[in-house]
């Protein structure tokens, strides 16, 4: 969400950004960047002071072992600075393994975009390997109080080189490895729906003998956005907020047989606003006094858009209250609608959270 410390490269991931600059190089710049202004005690204030309780905090394998990677070291100890800011501010942490070995999916969040190759040779293992190092570090006594999850992997995908089935024995496996890596024993692992719906995790409680969502031991985090296929590109705010709603329902049943989690929402959409207070699905607009969600900066936003954005951003944390266990914003600081601080400041995430410019909208 920060493209500070690519700048002056044509690298698109941590992977590339490290191999372009070699080793030494590439850790003075991310030094300069997790020591910098980005993400500081002071944010985890802020944060604290607009509601937020909890965080979920990414990780990439390589700050473990980056054995045989242009990865460099250093982001653990970072994570731990994170943490006693965390617990300074009263909130709770989740631990979120955000990159595996040989890319999960693709995606430059893995640390490395193109092939997928986490299911290939020995990578699944050195994954467990390193949820084993985790499960020890963050479910110590040391952090009992604030760190209350580690996320097994971050949106696995379940297409092309990678297989559900595996997907779905590794999470089996790797729940045992940190379960028995960790003196926490209240501690929750999490894993994400690999992509298939919760509904394709009904039988993990058994599966990893943890038991249903009364124990606190296992959790599902599903992604819920609206603003990458095409079917939701189509859509005005008001289809946006009928769909928001209608997750409600979703997240309510599937927390009945697994503890649910909304590990990641935004308040992005494809909407183009006018001056009058209507709106339209689109990324450009010829009206006089129109304004696209994609392509203007928030701090331009004029009150038809932070109200169209507001009434989305409303609709999805009544829907999230209503049924899911629990929810993360993706992300704390970004671009538009992706930044909750920005929300705050602007005016289109309530504050408190439980005010409502536009009340009773899923009318549950």
């Amino acid at each position: 969400m920060n493209s500070e410390p690519f700048t002056n490269t044509n690298a698109e991931d941590e992977y590339s950004l490290c191999k372009t600059l070699g080793p030494d190089k590439c850790k003075t710049v991310l030094e300069a960047h997790w020591g910098g202004s980005w993400f500081n005690q002071a944010t985890v204030t802020e944060l604290a002071n607009s509601g937020v309780n909890a965080l979920r905090i990414p990780i990439g394998y390589w700050a473990f072992d980056n054995k045989d990677t242009p990865y460099v070291q250093g982001s653990a100890a970072w994570m731990d600075k994170a943490i006693e800011w965390a617990r300074t501010a009263k909130m709770k942490v989740w631990v979120d393994l955000h990159g595996a070995p040989g890319s999960q999916n693709g995606f430059d969040n893995s640390g490395q975009s193109g092939e997928v190759s986490w299911q290939k040779g020995d990578n699944i293992e050195r994954t467990k390997e390193v949820l084993k190092i985790m499960g020890k570090k963050y479910g110590s006594k040391k952090y009992v109080d604030v760190v209350v999850g580690i996320q097994l992997i971050n949106e696995p995908i379940s297409w092309g080189n990678n297989n559900f089935d595996t997907t779905y024995q590794f999470a089996v496996d790797a729940y045992w490895a940190v379960r028995q890596a960790a003196e926490n024993k209240k501690l929750m692992v999490i894993m994400h729906d690999a992509f298939k719906g919760v509904s394709s995790w009904e039988g993990l409680p058994e599966r990893t003998s943890a038991g249903g969502p009364e124990s606190g031991l296992l959790g599902i985090d599903t992604h819920m956005y609206q603003c990458f296929v095409k079917e939701d590109k189509s859509l005005t705010q008001e289809k946006h907020v009928e769909k928001a709603c209608g997750w409600a329902t979703e997240l309510k049943k599937s927390k009945g047989f697994l503890s649910t989690y909304v590990g990641e929402w935004s308040a992005a959409t494809d909407i183009c606003t006018y001056p009058d207070g209507t709106n339209t699905a689109g990324a450009t607009c010829n009206v006089d006094g129109c304004q696209c969600q994609s392509n203007v900066d928030s701090k331009q936003w004029k009150q038809p858009m932070k109200d169209a954005v507001r009434r989305y951003m409303e609709a999805q944390l009544d829907a999230f209250e209503h049924g899911a266990n629990g929810y993360f914003f993706w992300a704390f600081k970004g671009p538009g609608a992706w930044s909750w601080l920005n929300g705050v400041q602007q005016g289109w995430i309530p504050q408190p959270l439980d005010d409502r410019k536009f009340p009773n909208q899923c009318k549950f």
